[in-house]
């Protein structure tokens, strides 16, 4: 692998990082309504990502939802989460969508798992635990939660994916479109003030959004898939674990969230598990699935 694709994969794990800070900041600070916020991510997704809805893809429906799973459902569900939950513990937890997503592989597509890889999901669910346990993760409250709650339906989606014909920018364009046909009534039926949040801080709330829209789900995840065509997932799929990493140090730095020791090993032990299963091979379920980034 050139240093120019290692460099590359360094800076979409960065961006990554930088927009769980970001959507923090701005339904934390800002006090942008949650679901409102991933709904004007999905809006301007749409807009950037239009040319690609044609031709209509075959099986729509499914397409729909599980573009929905993948993408506005999950980052609704974190949005509200980091509402209370600090970006380092929210960053943490997002880890358990790679065990769930195999387990859900074992329910549904009847893969069978060896004693490795059975390793590899009860560290990662331990270290979450150890996390979730800690601290730090006591103090984000509910929110942990609800950022769980994104893991399950994003890890649940993922499983899907495999069985729709489409590629993975499309897929991201249709995601946006399916988000935007739900999140507007919820968003409409439970929250209020969207607007005047918006008009509130109406510089930061661009930058916010632009930052989720186009530079993390047009951008970031562009480049991600272009580098998964031109290299081995084996290579490429690995280097995803820096992205919780970093929000950790970003989070730290950035937000000024408590870490402290509990929280570091439950995310060490974490990070191993999930490692031990990308590493090991997967008869139904390619790598880059296992821990597949939100669209």
């Amino acid at each position: 692998m050139s240093f120019r694709t290692i460099a590359l994969l360094f800076l979409v794990n960065l961006i990554w990082a930088a927009n769980v800070v970001v959507s923090k900041l701005a339904v934390g600070d800002l006090g942008i309504p949650p679901l409102f916020y991933a709904l004007l991510r999905s809006v301007i997704v749409v807009a950037a990502l239009a040319p690609l809805l044609r031709p209509v893809p075959q099986g729509l429906l499914r397409v729909m939802l599980v573009g929905l799973a993948i993408s506005g459902g999950s980052f609704a569900l974190l949005f509200v989460g980091l509402k209370t939950a600090s970006p380092s513990a929210a960053g943490i937890v997002s880890l358990s969508g790679a065990p769930l997503t195999v387990l859900f592989a074992i329910l549904i597509l009847k893969e069978r798992v060896r004693w490795r890889r059975a390793g590899g999901i009860v560290l990662a669910f331990v270290g979450v635990g150890i996390a979730v346990a800690s601290p730090a993760g006591w103090a984000s409250g509910s929110g942990l939660g609800w950022v769980g709650l994104s893991a399950i339906v994003g890890a649940l989606g993922s499983v899907f994916v495999k069985r729709i014909e489409i590629d993975s920018v499309r897929l991201q364009a249709w995601a946006a479109v399916a988000s935007t046909i739900v999140l507007t009534p919820l968003s409409l039926a439970t929250e209020s003030g969207q607007f005047a949040s918006i008009f509130a801080h109406p510089w930061e709330a661009t930058a916010c959004l632009i930052y989720a829209a186009l530079v993390t789900s047009v951008g970031a995840h562009s480049l991600y898939y272009r580098l998964l065509q031109h290299n081995e997932a084996n290579m490429i799929v690995p280097f995803t674990l820096l992205c919780p990493l970093m929000t950790v140090g970003l989070g730290a730095s950035i937000t000024g969230d408590a870490i402290g020791w509990p929280l570091v090993i439950g995310g060490i032990i974490a990070v191993a598990g999930v490692a031990v299963i990308v590493l090991r091979p997967s008869q139904v379920m390619p790598k880059q699935f296992l821990v597949r980034p939100r669209l």
